[in-house]
């Protein structure tokens, strides 16, 4: 056939589904940025910028750090990824496609680079990884790279190899097949899904674990394959990461592998496309409407021989006793090392925040939107929107406040007031005045069992931080000493 070894078709459902993914980035930038890093935010650019060079962090945002300019970027970021996955950016000339794709790429890694403790996770440089590799496919009219092709299969290798080798190496519970007896539980952000799977036999949980290695291990070896041992690789990666997003919320790390994946297929197995993506510049069969000349090879070169030399540091750690996970070794995040849950906690740490107007109390709780809380509220299913003040509390909890200074000017954020970090909760049990005081205890949550009315059960563990006013002194000191009040 002679769509074996061509790959419009998989350029065609890459470039939107990326584009899909880039608009949830921008709209979780738009919602929450504000209020994690916003000049009033939990942790501020204009305190962060003061120690750091642009070469460090490279980041529009060295031109401007006010909310208005967090609006604009963000804005301009979800019309750009809505031309993208809707196809029109790459129905007309290279310049347009090219410079739609490099746009995206530019503003998420501003957010990126400037997101600090909040953006430090493995899909945000695997966006960016695979939005820079986006850059070079070129418009729909022009003849897709296989070059592309392959360096977006390499991506995939390194990520999926990268996390199976973290866990093999990792924690023990992954090589006595145990782990999924904990993490439906004890996940960052579980999902009304995760009580259920939890539920599951401890066959079943074993037999998890041992695909999850298959998949992780041997089947990304033949994501460089011929066919059709790369097609089933391909279809195996797909089931796999599906099955993951169908059991948790975990942002859009699934959601674009998944994307990415597509690179495992050419045009002899991918669906047809309907006759209206004619006019998106592709055929139902596949091909160019009017075929133009794409980037020069000189550029697909440059390309390949910058990946190459970018991926010498992440090949080293994917292949080293001490392997670590999510981690970029240049500020661009052009070639990044990847890996998940290396380790599973075996408990669910909790933090309830709490506020009152007298040191004595009613206290009243901040209820989160996503992380558990209130034990009778049911978990939600959000991905691949993300909540990340919600994660990084799951983090928060695993020591004392002072390992996450950042939840100190939370504290001091809900003491003012302060509208975009109240925002970032689920609802503000102070409309009016603010508190004077607030706490955060530290709980042990389990699932509840399938007779209780509630989801959750929990049990006190202590204090983890007393209550706190704006008028306690080491509070402020501390709070003066990070340039953290106004």
């Amino acid at each position: 056939m002679a769509s074996e070894n061509t790959y419009w078709l998989t350029r065609f459902y890459f470039q939107r589904a990326l584009g899909t993914i880039y608009f949830f980035g921008f709209l979780i930038a738009l919602n929450q940025f504000r209020g994690l890093c916003g000049k009033n935010g939990i942790l501020p650019m204009p305190l962060f910028i003061k120690n750091a060079r642009f070469w460090d962090i490279p980041s529009l945002f060295w031109i401007n750090q006010s909310d208005g300019f967090i609006i604009f970027l963000a804005t301009l970021g979800l019309v750009l990824s809505l031309f993208a996955a809707t196809g029109f950016s790459d129905s007309s000339s290279t310049v347009v496609s090219v410079s739609t794709w490099a746009s995206l790429w530019v503003l998420y890694m501003s957010f990126v680079n400037m997101g600090q403790t909040f953006y430090g996770f493995g899909w945000e440089v695997l966006l960016l990884e695979a939005g820079f590799l986006a850059i070079f496919l070129g418009p729909a009219a022009s003849k897709p790279s296989v070059v592309i092709i392959w360096l977006l299969r390499w991506l995939l290798f390194r990520l999926m190899f990268g996390a199976g080798l973290i866990k093999i190496r990792g924690d023990e519970c992954w090589r006595d097949l145990t782990c999924m007896k904990y993490h439906y539980e004890t996940m960052p952000l579980p999902s009304p899904t995760s009580w259920y799977f939890h539920q599951l036999p401890m066959w079943f949980q074993k037999i998890s674990v041992l695909f999850n290695h298959f998949v992780e291990l041997i089947v990304p070896l033949f994501y460089f394959a011929s066919r059709p041992y790369r097609h089933a690789a391909g279809i195996l990666t797909l089931i796999f990461q599906l099955a993951i997003i169908s059991t948790g919320n975990f942002s859009w790390l699934n959601h674009v592998t998944l994307v990415i994946t597509l690179a495992c297929f050419d045009d002899s197995i991918l669906p047809k496309i309907s006759a209206w993506t004619k006019t998106m510049g592709v055929t139902a069969a596949g091909t160019a409407v009017n075929a133009m000349t794409g980037l020069p090879p000189s550029v697909i070169y440059v390309l390949t021989a910058l990946i190459a030399f970018l991926s010498i540091n992440p090949a080293k750690n994917l292949f080293s006793s001490k392997q670590i996970m999510n981690t970029s070794f240049e500020p661009l995040h052009i070639v990044n090392t990847y890996g998940a849950f290396g380790s599973i906690t075996r408990t669910r740490d909790e933090i309830v925040i709490e506020g009152s107007y007298h040191i004595n109390g009613p206290w009243l709780a901040y209820e989160f939107k996503g992380k558990p809380g209130d034990v009778s509220r049911r978990p939600p299913f959000v991905s691949p929107y993300h909540y990340k003040i919600d994660w990084q509390m799951w983090f928060a909890a695993m020591g004392p406040y002072y390992q996450n200074p950042w939840i100190i000017n939370l504290v001091a954020k809900l003491l003012q007031g302060e509208p975009q970090v109240i925002g970032l909760l689920e609802a503000n049990p102070f409309p009016g005045e603010s508190p004077k005081f607030i706490r955060a205890s530290l709980y042990e949550y389990h699932y509840a069992d399938g007779n209780d009315k509630n989801w959750w059960k929990r049990d006190y563990e202590g204090v983890y931080l007393p209550p706190l006013s704006l008028d306690t002194p080491d509070f402020r000191r501390i709070l003066n000493d990070q340039g953290w009040l106004p």
